[in-house]
């Protein structure tokens, strides 16, 4: 018997660290999430694991209607390298895509982070509308340019993906 709650809107979100426990519930959601790319569910429990402290889950009614899954950039510790932004569709219209966002800078793990990036590609316009936002009301600049081409990188099997790059206004103002 399915006892999910009918209606998740009457909860609390709850935003926390990711646990390995979390790793196959993450798979389900991103697996809900189109036009999300599916990774294994291996490395979902690694993302919970071993990338805990950058990435962020959001519970609503005991269920996972939330994720953000993302990493310092090894060669440049001063990016945060946002791979996967999925809400369920129970959870949206509810801000929670920039609520995840926020919350995962304010984190310790965060700290000395001057630019976010991610990559999108051209017809995904909800991740498209969420980053423009998040940079908007972040007072942030957001650039893209092509990084890894449909049939140079992916051998003609998925879409160009654009490299955004969100520069945090403590940076723009240690540029200029």
């Amino acid at each position: 018997m399915d006892r999910r709650p009918t209606s998740l809107h009457s909860d609390t979100t709850r935003l926390r660290k990711p646990r390995k426990g979390d790793g196959a519930a993450v798979w389900s959601l991103i697996s809900e999430c189109k036009p999300l790319d599916e990774n294994s569910m291996y490395c979902n429990l690694l993302q919970c694991d071993h990338f805990a402290d950058t990435c962020i889950l959001a519970e609503k009614g005991g269920e996972v209607v939330g994720w953000v899954s993302g990493y310092r950039v090894p060669d440049d510790p001063d990016t945060l390298f946002v791979w996967q932004v999925a809400v369920s569709p129970a959870a949206r219209g509810e801000s929670l895509g920039r609520r995840m966002l926020d919350a995962l800078l304010s984190r310790e793990a965060s700290r000395g982070v001057r630019q976010v990036q991610t990559t999108i590609t051209d017809d995904n316009a909800a991740s498209w509308a969420l980053f423009t936002r998040f940079a908007e009301r972040a007072g942030a600049t957001l650039d893209h340019e092509t990084h890894f081409c449909r049939d140079r990188h992916f051998g003609g099997a998925h879409d160009t993906e654009r490299m955004v790059t969100i520069r945090l206004p403590e940076a723009q103002r240690a540029a200029a």
